[in-house]
């Protein structure tokens, strides 16, 4: 096994994300549309937060939970800003960090993606089954 091996080599490189600004529809139909379960939350290049697939089960149940997808995108822009549901000041591995150091953060944490940072600036992401998968191919 590559015990030195780069994060960089198997995070996702320009992963999918939206910008703070826009509205939290946008990142609901993102999303779906790319079958992802964490997405990145930017200011310009430079990452913010992180919103999860869980973050929009928990504000979209409820009252609200039996409207189809335009009324509920429609509830959810009138109700949320990003910056309210996304998780600010993610934890996230540097760019120069290895697998082992991503693996390790995310063995000891509660969540299962680790945006991949350069001086602060969103250049990949790295998830548990990125992790799963490099292992495999190990074997």
């Amino acid at each position: 096994m590559k015990k030195n091996e780069s994060v960089t080599k198997i995070m996702t490189s320009n992963p999918v994300c939206v910008s703070v600004n826009g509205p939290v529809s946008d990142a609901r139909k993102m999303l779906e549309k790319e079958g992802v379960h964490h997405l990145p939350i930017v200011e310009g290049d430079q990452l913010v937060g992180i919103l999860t697939s869980n973050d929009f089960l928990r504000v979209s149940f409820g009252e609200f939970g039996n409207q189809d997808s335009r009324n509920l995108d429609a509830i959810l822009d009138h109700t949320y800003k990003l910056s309210e549901l996304m998780n600010a000041n993610p934890v996230t591995v540097d760019a120069q960090k290895t697998v082992r150091d991503a693996a390790t953060i995310l063995a000891g944490s509660n969540f299962h993606a680790l945006p991949v940072v350069d001086d602060s600036k969103l250049i990949g992401i790295v998830t548990s089954s990125d992790l799963i998968n490099y292992l495999l191919e190990q074997y």
